[in-house]
């Protein structure tokens, strides 16, 4: 599922060729001053973009490094002329192909841009300065770019497992589905990295594109966020949000963001509460082959919230069964929070970290559950959260 106007509806890259003009139309502007692209650089953007980490000088500090610059050449030689067989990936931005790089021995994920695509000169500037500055276990790392003439790649740390969503939906027969500690794992990793886009960066950053897709996992499964062309700097002194064209993907983004524009850190939550419900129930966010009325996952839960006795029809039925019913309760109520219609209503993602770390920490056995689950008390109706989201059990 590729980014696009949230208020459209989302396609494969091969079906939008027709519509590369209108989509490049709406692209995110970082500033709203013209840029010349020729003279566009990763450090010019960094003077005019105030982004600096809470704790650093302004010069920067020892997590502020300097991204590796590539030629074209010898990118074209780590993915053996871009071969067929190095390729992990592809969409509306482009191909991701594995290479591996000589000077340092290392295995790489190369990102080669459309020359047209949906990500263009911009949102590669805006991906290599935050992930030259924003550093952190659960943000992906990237190791350097090129931009030799109309060629724009980015190189990551390769992630062996791939994405979240290789691990939800449409897992091939003989690949192992995710069991209930690993998603828990995953979930609070992930808040983990918003978490620091939201309080450590400065001004916040706003991630804008939260999706299982753009959730990478390495040999441990531990996740990475990754794709931050749409991030967008958040409010600062006493302004409350910022305006800005609606991007991002179809059943992530927030009503009052796909509404009125009005971006806030509440906005990233929302997401973050769409993609906990993928990881709890292995459903797709937004998923055409279902019934009428059961493809908006965030939709179809929301009804039943409000009823304890229909919280196993919740549950990814792959779990089959083999999750503990008070921590399937507690994940539910912090991603139906998450959703809440009224941004006000969200928790913040420090809060949303507290309680997943908590809820990964407790590991589920399934051979000691056996027969106990009696012995769990009777769960109350999720818990409302009160005006600023707060989390209470």
């Amino acid at each position: 599922m590729e980014w696009i106007p949230c208020s459209g509806i989302s396609k494969r890259a091969t079906k939008n060729k027709k519509n590369n003009d209108n989509n490049n139309k709406n692209r995110v502007i970082v500033n709203q001053k013209p840029l010349d692209q020729t003279k566009t650089s990763p450090e010019r953007l960094r003077n005019d973009y105030p982004l600096r980490v809470k704790g650093e000088s302004k010069n920067g500090g020892s997590d502020s490094t300097t991204a590796q610059t590539f030629t074209f050449r010898e990118l074209a030689f780590a993915t053996k002329n871009f071969r067929a067989e190095c390729l992990l990936g592809e969409g509306g931005f482009g191909r991701v192909y594995k290479g591996y790089l000589e000077s340092t021995n290392q295995v790489v994920a190369i990102k080669q841009l459309n020359r047209n695509g949906l990500q263009g000169n911009r949102e590669f500037l805006v991906e290599v300065l935050m992930l030259s500055l924003l550093h952190h276990p659960n943000l992906v790392n990237l190791i350097g770019y090129c931009a030799d003439g109309d060629q724009r790649l980015l190189v990551y740390e390769y992630m062996p497992l791939g994405s979240l969503e290789d691990h939800l939906h449409e897992v091939p027969p003989g690949k192992n589905w995710l069991d209930w500690n690993t998603r828990m794992k995953i979930a609070a990793g992930a808040a983990k990295g918003l978490e620091h886009l939201h309080d450590k960066a400065s001004p916040p950053v706003i991630y804008r594109d939260l999706k299982c897709s753009n959730i990478l996992l390495d040999e441990s499964y531990h996740p990475k966020l990754s794709d931050f062309g749409l991030a967008k700097l958040g409010p600062v002194g006493d302004n409350t949000h910022v305006s800005t064209r609606v991007m991002g993907t179809y059943g992530y983004c927030a009503p009052e963001y796909a509404m009125t524009g009005q971006l806030t850190l509440k906005s990233d939550v929302y997401s973050f509460g769409v993609v906990l419900l993928e990881i709890i129930t292995g459903r797709k966010a937004i998923d055409n082959s279902k019934a009428t009325g059961e493809q908006n996952l965030v939709a179809w839960a929301r009804p039943l919230f409000k009823d304890r006795k229909k919280f196993s029809d919740i549950a990814d039925p792959m779990l089959q069964g083999q999750y503990p019913p008070r921590g399937l309760y507690q994940a539910l109520a912090v991603a139906a929070m998450c959703v809440q219609e009224q941004p006000n209503m969200r928790p913040v993602i420090a809060d949303v970290v507290t309680a997943l770390t908590y809820l990964a920490s407790q590991k589920y056995d399934p051979d000691a559950e056996t027969g106990q689950r009696s012995r769990y008390p009777p769960a109350s109706p999720p818990p409302r959260a009160k005006r600023g989201g707060k989390i209470q059990w």
